[in-house]
């Protein structure tokens, strides 16, 4: 009985990843038969360029991202948040912090869970350095970020932005580890060292795991789609209206302030991944330059003034600098590196 139920969800879900990609291949015609033919706009025009822009980008970043979170929803519940904190304690600097900053690829992680992250790992153990290469790492080299930029811009950008993000990330955690300064977390999490911590595991069958695959869409997706549909008409309007002298003259690898003055603006903002992607992409086709692009989606999603908000209330205002200084200079070099090599 076991077995026909899984190969009836097999043969279900081969069957829906069918219909999903039939209707992917239709959504380039469809947006410019909307534009062009159904509405009249002229190909070419302003607000012609814009739409179809928009009315493509729209379903085929819902449909990327409704399939993605599924399946990382599965993939997800073999990476508890428990048996993380369990693998990575007692885990030494350098490796501990490569396997952190792997681990937060797949590890559920949001502004809103930095906190109780951020105190298991104190309770089990990890040290600061590794505990900071994966919250910094989990935000901004998620798997929403990897795929979205795969489907939009292509697997070398994809790649580039694994590459440095993860370099940043332990390279970050390293550098905040050999500073020794445990003491500038607040006193009460320090506390928590000499608690004993109990770790629940729960078993889960297949069945169990695409329940959690189908959450992940309600609970991901409902949360992230209004900034998807803000992101993409940010980048419909920058498509259609901004020229691209413009653009290459303000974020262009001649402009030299562009890096940092990239990372200072995207440090206020509060997006995610899935609702800065659409507007990389259009920043790109417009002219700016890669390097600083990337530097200001990165300040964007690691460096988020919310998250330092919430971060607050558990490190003092000294660690928190110093993670600001030590992440923002990695993507002050990478946006830099980029510029000067591409």
């Amino acid at each position: 009985m076991k077995n026909m139920n899984r190969t009836k969800m097999t043969l279900i879900g081969l069957a829906g990843l069918a219909v999903w990609y039939v209707v992917y291949k239709q959504l380039m015609p469809f947006s410019c038969f909307f534009a062009y033919s159904l509405l009249g706009l002229d190909q070419g025009s302003h607000l012609g360029d814009a739409i179809q822009f928009f009315v493509y980008d729209t379903p085929k970043v819902m449909m990327l991202l409704t399939l993605i979170v599924f399946v990382i929803g599965m993939i997800r519940s073999f990476f508890t948040q428990e048996r993380t904190r369990k693998y990575l304690a007692g885990k030494r600097e350098s490796r501990g912090n490569v396997m952190a900053a792997l681990l937060g690829i797949f590890t559920p992680f949001c502004s809103c869970s930095a906190v109780p992250l951020f105190l298991g790992f104190v309770q089990a153990g990890v040290p600061l350095g590794v505990t900071f290469s994966f919250l910094i790492a989990a935000p901004m080299v998620n798997e929403i970020a990897l795929i979205l930029l795969y489907g939009l811009l292509g697997w070398k950008i994809a790649l580039l932005y694994l590459g440095t993000g993860l370099l940043i990330a332990i390279t970050a955690g390293w550098v905040i580890g050999r500073f020794n300064i445990e003491h500038w977390i607040e006193d009460w999490v320090q506390e928590l060292r000499s608690a004993e911590m109990v770790v629940l595991e729960e078993k889960l069958t297949w069945t169990d795991r695409i329940i959690r695959g189908k959450e992940a869409v309600r609970d991901v997706v409902g949360k992230v789609w209004l900034y998807v549909v803000a992101g993409i008409a940010v980048g419909a309007l920058i498509h259609g209206y901004v020229p691209e002298t413009f653009m290459a003259s303000i974020m262009g690898k001649d402009a030299w302030w562009s890096v940092p003055a990239a990372v200072v603006v995207g440090i206020p903002m509060y997006s995610n991944a899935a609702g800065i992607v659409p507007v990389v992409e259009a920043l790109l086709g417009k002219g700016a330059a890669l390097g600083t692009v990337l530097a200001f989606m990165m300040s964007v999603i690691a460096l988020s003034l919310p998250e330092i908000v919430i971060l607050r209330k558990v490190l003092k205002p000294k660690l928190i600098a110093v993670f600001i200084a030590v992440v923002g200079t990695g993507i002050l070099f990478t946006g830099y590196l980029f510029n000067l090599v591409i």
